[in-house]
């Protein structure tokens, strides 16, 4: 299942040497969390302030406060901002922001989601999800909650924020430009349940009349398809550079080599002529509404 779901960036985006399969994403996912969580902890004890009145101040519970100082929840930016100011840090949260942030997604797409929040395109094609980008919250939740081995609820909350942060990439400007070419049976599968899917269903519909987006089905009785060889993304990058992106099993690749992508280039094009045309696709997604 791709978590549509990255330390540096490839070696292509800082002068480096083309790389085949650079693997995306390394290192303990809370050690940023954990740094992050002391320093605000101190912090908050030299303000004066216990967990309760701080929370209040910056609109969370003491409950949750706890959890962002012992490292078992990321915190989003905006708490960050807001903790930075009532805590008079002078900004030392903030020199954190960044690395927190990127600390949200799993070790193995953190590469790709740093890319991805400051891409000028990208396409993506999906076999087993509705693409993180496309998701509602209730898809999402339902996504992590069938991950095994199980996900601990703190995790699940974790990532969900993650991922709907992805998807402020959407009220961006200038708006990248951005296609998805989804299997059929990925929108007749019913994650979270009948009326769950029926909400993804009606999101991907809206998402696709954005002018920049646009969305295919490829249909199951094709006999001629190109994508057999698994979910990948072709991104291009704010340095002009474009990049392939595959993930299987939690394990990820960045590919900047020019073969390699060239390669995954051509295959996105076939399956965008062998899939339905984005006005076929909504009506078929509306037709599954129907059943859902």
């Amino acid at each position: 299942m791709a978590l549509d779901e990255t330390g540096t960036e490839p070696d292509a985006e800082v002068g480096g040497a083309p790389q085949t399969g650079k693997r995306a994403g390394s290192g303990p996912e809370n050690g940023v969390a954990v740094a992050f969580g002391r320093q605000l902890k101190l912090l908050r004890v030299r303000a004066g302030l216990d967990r309760t009145e701080f929370g209040k101040r910056v609109g969370y519970s003491a409950q949750s406060i706890a959890s962002f100082e012992q490292g078992r929840r990321i915190p989003q930016p905006a708490f960050i901002d807001d903790a930075d100011a009532v805590v008079d840090a002078g900004g030392l949260l903030l020199t954190l922001k960044d690395e927190v942030v990127r600390a949200q997604y799993p070790a193995f797409f953190r590469d790709m989601a740093e890319l991805e929040a400051r891409a000028t395109a990208i396409n993506v094609y999906a076999v087993s999800a509705v693409p993180g980008l496309l998701q509602t919250a209730e898809y999402a939740r339902a996504v992590f909650q069938m991950q095994r081995p199980l996900l601990d609820d703190e995790v699940i909350e974790q990532r969900l924020e993650a991922r709907l942060l992805r998807q402020e990439i959407f009220d961006r400007k200038p708006a990248p430009l951005m296609s998805f070419v989804v299997e059929e049976s990925v929108l007749r599968r019913p994650i979270g349940g009948r009326e769950t899917m029926r909400g993804a269903l009606e999101q991907i519909l809206l998402v696709g009349q954005l002018r920049n987006v646009e969305i295919q089905v490829m249909p199951m009785d094709r006999e001629d398809h190109a994508g057999l060889g698994g979910p990948f993304t072709l991104l291009d990058t704010d340095k002009g550079h474009r990049i392939a992106y595959t993930e299987v099993q939690d394990d990820s690749r960045l590919y900047t080599d020019v073969r390699k992508v060239r390669e995954l280039e051509a295959r996105y094009g076939i399956l965008r002529a062998q899939a339905l045309t984005p006005s076929e696709s909504s009506a078929l997604i509306v037709q599954l509404m129907g059943e859902a």
